[in-house]
């Protein structure tokens, strides 16, 4: 069967609400951890991660940080509009938090139909100063709409603007507000560069501890860069995949990274995954490797399609085609990939980079769960069913497992 032909029906099981975690536990490396290996189950405690890994493996986590992207407006009609930022407009992530004065962003809004163009108007406190900012409405797409943020402080940055006026989001399934203590706990103790709408949820059960501990086996870490979208929330409505349009989402490699994962791959040592993010970057960057050689990307992007791995032919190995991303940034006198990925890993796909997956455990009818089925096969239904019949927590507080790929 084609992936295109692939039903979002089989992918499904039955998730009791009292088996989502509304909270984190209060040790992040407390959390269960489902260890599949050799087509066997077993279980272990996060801290132990580092007992189920093999010496010298090279861990790749996702250091991208999660933004206060929910900002609410009140008309003076007593009105609330909700707007939740997703991703600059025109400037890239790097620019868009140091901009003053204005920018635009596309947005998802709450409420729109109470909308009317009118400019929505927020007073704040920052630094004991008073910032008005104001929203405008420039073009709109059904509940999307790009909107123009405009603010009267010239040395005021939106980074702080949105630190001041936004909250930070959680899972629309958690069912509840975020609170004080989310804005600790629904971060990585990694997350560095500022992007996301939502938490790369498989890197917040490590500790400093998990990481000493890796360390004393010679496991190395590296990280890189994907800002998730609220599109990674999105239930798949199409009865095959064919009808599904997969979400985009920034990347950012830096070229040392690439060294190292050439590095790694040339030893044929262990390349994990930490969280499906960086799974389906360092997958991107194989099919960027390969538009390369046949000289069908630009010269500044990488922008890596949804069918891309169905349709081109994988002519180069993985450590070959990372080593084309090195050149074309020798070439163009950069030090880092920047670009964008959409690409669906289904049933079906043969897996170029990665030898396992830390993740958590996925909702029904996802594309997560599409992508983990892509990894072990069938046996994503015995691991389920073994992490529901086990008291093992689901969703983003959940628990974590340790996935390798047969």
């Amino acid at each position: 069967m084609s992936i295109q032909n692939l039903s979002i029906k089989d992918f499904t099981y039955l998730l009791p609400e009292n088996k989502i975690a509304k909270h984190p536990l209060e040790n992040r490396d407390q959390s269960k951890l489902l260890i599949y290996t050799k087509q066997e189950i077993s279980e272990d405690i996060f801290a132990n991660l580092h007992q189920h890994i093999p010496t010298e493996s090279m861990l790749v986590y996702n250091n991208t940080r999660v933004i206060h992207a929910r900002m609410v407006f009140q008309k003076e009609s007593g009105a609330l509009i909700e707007v939740f930022c997703l991703e600059p407009k025109q400037l890239n992530y790097h620019q868009i938090f140091e901009a003053k004065v204005s920018c635009e962003w596309t947005c998802l809004i709450g409420n729109i139909k109470r909308w009317k163009g009118e400019v929505l108007r927020k007073k704040l406190f920052i630094n004991e100063r008073l910032i008005e900012l104001e929203a405008t409405l420039n073009q709109r797409n059904g509940a999307y709409a790009t909107v123009c943020f405009r603010w009267n402080e010239m040395d005021v940055s939106f980074g702080e603007i949105l630190n001041a006026a936004g909250v930070l989001p959680i899972p629309p399934y958690l069912n509840r507000e975020s609170t004080e203590k989310d804005e600790e706990v629904y971060q990585t103790v990694y997350a560095q560069k500022d992007g996301s709408v939502a938490a790369p949820t498989a890197g917040l059960h490590f500790t400093d501890f998990v990481f000493e501990k890796l360390k004393s086996k010679s496991i190395t870490t590296e990280e890189l860069t994907l800002h998730v979208g609220a599109g990674t929330f999105m239930p798949v409505k199409a009865d095959t995949m064919a009808g599904h349009e997969m979400h985009r989402e920034t990347i950012y490699v830096s070229l040392n990274t690439l060294l190292n994962i050439k590095a790694q791959l040339e030893l044929g040592k262990p390349l994990l995954a930490v969280g499906t993010t960086s799974l389906r970057t360092l997958e991107s960057l194989y099919w960027h490797g390969i538009k390369l050689k046949l000289g069908l990307e630009n010269y500044s992007n990488l922008d890596v399609q949804q069918w891309d791995p169905y349709e081109l032919e994988a002519s180069l190995t993985a450590s070959e085609s990372i080593e084309k991303i090195i050149e074309h940034l020798h070439k163009t006198n950069q030090t880092e990939l920047v670009g964008s990925t959409q690409v669906l890993i289904a049933p079906g796909y043969n897996f170029k980079l990665i030898s396992g997956l830390i993740t958590n455990f996925h909702q029904p009818t996802s594309t997560l769960l599409l992508l983990v089925s892509a990894l072990v096969g069938s046996a994503w239904k015995e691991i389920y069913t073994y992490a529901l019949e086990n008291e093992f927590r689901f969703l983003s507080f959940g628990d974590s497992s340790l996935l390798w790929k047969p």
